[in-house]
């Protein structure tokens, strides 16, 4: 298809018999943000990422944190530590911690102390509909979450940020504060486009965290602003995060395995090959790698 070097931004891996992932774990249900997650309950490691993304000339990833048990949150860490030693990949871990939690700065630092780790992601999805929400109540507006976020830069990590638009104008102000932490969008900010003005939501949220130069986005999750997705139905908000962020601040990424729940991997990346077409060949090499290199400090020579 494409020899464009690919670093995939967001990918995740998992052994079932190690590490404990609730969220994997039977009686499966169709309810909640992902859906039934069955197809995906089974050991992804290395070897099946690879093959997944066989066609697409991957010379790096980043392993964003998978939803492990938290107690196990560092052992996860350790163990994909092993796996880059032993295969090369991740190049980089983006890690879990709960910044709302009275011991986060030991678990900061002791997260940080891993020489692949980059930053944190603690996912603060919260929506009024139950269904929709991942959190029992908005982190965001939780004073003790926002003293937990502002040590993050002592600790040199980034953060991962998986919200709603809802929740993005509220975030500005601490994360204007905070120019010292880089902030990476999750999966195009993940527009609601149910809601009655979810597409308005999502942009204005979105143009609101653009106007900070240490906020970027990953151009990803398309399964989850709709399962049943079409190049069409996504043009304009892979389209429209571009044309907020420019060419320097979008990652393109696979987000497998969990993508996989709603298309194959292959047919994600032909579409945003196919919409970035008409882009210089060098903001293409931007978007799908030299961006996701600069911004995770992966050392790579792209």
């Amino acid at each position: 298809m494409t020899m464009i070097p690919f670093v995939d931004a967001h990918i995740h891996l998992w052994d079932l018999g190690h590490i404990r992932y609730p969220w994997l774990m039977p009686p499966f249900a169709e309810d909640g943000p992902n859906g039934s997650v069955a197809a995906i309950a089974r050991d992804f490691g290395v070897a099946e990422y690879r093959a997944a993304l066989a066609r697409w000339n991957v010379v790096g990833a980043v392993h964003i944190d998978a939803g492990a048990d938290p107690a196990q949150a560092l052992d996860e860490t350790r163990w994909l530590e092993g796996l880059a030693a032993e295969h090369g990949l991740p190049d980089a871990i983006v890690a879990f911690a709960a910044l709302d939690d009275p011991d986060v700065e030991a678990a900061l630092a002791a997260q940080g102390a891993h020489s692949r780790v980059r930053g944190i992601r603690h996912i603060i999805n919260w929506h009024s509909d139950a269904q929709r929400s991942y959190t029992p109540r908005d982190l965001t507006r939780d004073a003790r979450w926002q003293a937990g976020y502002a040590l993050l830069g002592r600790h040199g990590l980034s953060f991962d940020l998986q919200c709603y638009p809802a929740q993005m104008p509220g975030l500005v102000p601490l994360i204007a504060r905070h120019p010292e932490i880089p902030v990476i969008i999750n999966h195009l900010g993940m527009p609601v486009i149910t809601d009655p003005d979810g597409v308005a939501q999502w942009r204005n949220g979105l143009r609101a965290l653009a106007a900070l130069p240490h906020v970027a986005i990953k151009l990803s999750g398309l399964g989850f602003i709709a399962r049943d997705w079409t190049p069409e139905s996504v043009r304009p908000f892979l389209l429209g995060a571009i044309d907020l962020f420019g060419t320097d601040r979008c990652l393109f990424a696979s987000d497998a395995p969990t993508d996989m729940l709603f298309a194959p991997i292959d047919r994600y990346l032909e579409t945003c090959h196919d919409l970035v077409a008409e882009f210089s060949k060098d903001e293409r090499r931007a978007m799908f790698g030299r961006n996701a290199n600069r911004v995770y400090r992966l050392g790579l020579a792209l």
